[in-house]
């Protein structure tokens, strides 16, 4: 989906694309509460920082900044990934810039859509 980025992170071990296939799988199953269609493919994924180990660092955005449940869609994100990997440290940065619009949305979500 070209939002994994490991180069910041990366450690002298090997990052799988297993293990980075898995999280964006978990991710692909959390939902916008309001749009009922997964954040991954509603394009709200900005980048994802694995680090090797036991850390995941998610940088995203909401539909709106005023999202009513911005805390809920936070909270799905870090247990969906503490749910498969209890060990792992789930940080979560929300941002606004770039500013979220529907072009955004990918081919996927597009047709869950009916665009």
């Amino acid at each position: 989906m070209g939002l994994l980025n490991t180069t910041p992170m990366k450690t002298s071990e090997e990052i799988t694309e297993i293990e980075i296939d898995i999280i964006e799988n978990i991710l692909s199953h959390v939902m916008d509460p309001e749009i009922e269609i997964d954040i991954v493919n509603l394009g709200l994924i900005y980048e994802l920082n694995y680090d090797g180990k036991t850390t995941v660092d998610v940088e995203m955005t909401l539909s709106t900044p005023a999202c009513p449940l911005s805390d809920a869609i936070v909270a799905s994100v870090k247990e969906s990934i503490k749910q498969k990997y209890t060990d792992f440290v789930v940080n979560v940065k929300l941002v606004f810039e770039p500013r979220w619009h529907a072009e955004m949305i990918t081919e996927a979500g597009k047709e869950m859509l009916g665009m």
